[in-house]
């Protein structure tokens, strides 16, 4: 052996014994970053993919679903959420949020006791507001308006002032937990979650017995309906707003499936739903250029359904003087009918 040969042996022999025995004691090999002692924990998350809660005193539209109403009662149900936001709130004040797929993923965490809050991610309209607090989150909606839209005649506290007009919010689900302990572990500790609905739907029924057949387009308002939602417990605020909406045009009447955080301050105990006013307006642009407006008083429907249900008003008809006289000649085609604002505020 040369005395080169000689060196690089002993260089070599010194660095295959650590390979070999580097990994014999586990409290050596946990220094590897494979093997790191981490803070993680897998979601596991599912949805209750559902659009309505029925009460007790409400209508079981489940089980008597109307053939003609041209959809079954399950294809009014959610699609699933395309993204997952967890938000963990430690004891210590140090928050995190993290966005994972819909059906969840490993979770890196704050050590110790974490609050979580989840909700889906996808949403558009969607405006989410104190955030500094687990329990303080809470969920509005965009600020629509409508030129012309001053409230529901019907209300007895109508006055020129108008609710504040908001656009339907997207689907929302959420999940919260208290005092979650993210302890240090080498495999992620498994969480299975369920995310519960914090937005509901309306199917909204204007059925005619006379003159559909003159409108070219409508829509709607319903007033009265929960302007917030808490994501930890999902009581709706104490603010009211009315929800504008577009509609469509069939040969029976006109319809809409109107999206709402239920009704305001609820559940509340103390709160009761009889007595409460919930309007429903209709505005239809007449094919000969009319605009007719049609204002109903629906509380004791709504109030038998605060989170989701059927809104039917029947018997609307159109005269044939009005609906058929000439007018501006107006094409639904045409975009005189004016659009609906959105305007971004934070609640």
């Amino acid at each position: 052996m040369n005395q080169v040969q000689i060196i690089a042996a002993a260089v070599l022999l010194p660095l295959l014994m650590t390979l070999a025995t580097g990994c014999e004691h586990k409290d050596l090999c946990y220094n590897h970053p494979q093997h790191a002692t981490r803070y993680e924990t897998e979601v596991m998350a599912s949805y209750d993919l559902i659009w309505e809660i029925r009460e007790p005193d409400g209508y079981d539209w489940k089980t008597g679903w109307p053939a003609d109403f041209g959809m079954t009662y399950r294809s009014l149900n959610p699609a699933m959420p395309e993204g997952l936001c967890v938000n963990a709130y430690n004891v210590n004040g140090q928050n995190s949020s993290r966005h994972l797929h819909p059906e969840g993923g490993v979770l890196e965490m704050i050590p110790g006791i974490n609050s979580l809050l989840m909700y889906n991610d996808d949403t558009e309209y969607i405006i989410f507001d104190d955030m500094s607090s687990s329990v303080s989150v809470k969920a509005t909606t965009r600020v629509r308006s409508r030129a012309g839209y001053k409230g529901n005649s019907l209300n007895p506290t109508h006055n020129s002032i108008a609710e504040k007009t908001v656009t339907p919010p997207d689907h929302l689900f959420g999940y919260y937990t208290a005092g979650y302990d993210q302890p240090p572990a080498v495999i992620p500790k498994q969480l299975s979650v369920t995310l519960r609905p914090l937005v509901f739907s309306y199917l909204v029924r204007y059925e005619f017995k006379h003159g559909v057949e003159y409108i070219g387009v409508a829509r709607g308002a319903l007033a009265g309906m929960a302007e917030s939602v808490y994501l930890y417990d999902g009581h709706t605020g104490k603010g009211k707003a009315t929800i504008l909406y577009d509609c469509k045009v069939y040969d029976w009447g006109v319809e809409a499936i109107v999206n709402s955080f239920g009704v305001p301050d609820f559940p509340n105990p103390d709160y009761s739903r009889a007595g409460t006013f919930y309007g429903l307006n209709l505005e239809v642009r007449l094919k000969n250029g009319r605009t007719i407006q049609f204002d109903f008083d629906i509380s004791d429907q709504i109030a038998t359904q605060p989170h989701g249900g059927v809104v039917i008003v029947s018997d609307l008809e159109i005269d044939d003087d009005i609906g058929s006289a000439d007018g501006s000649g107006f094409n639904v085609d045409v975009d005189d009918w004016g659009e609906y604002e959105d305007i971004v505020i934070d609640m």
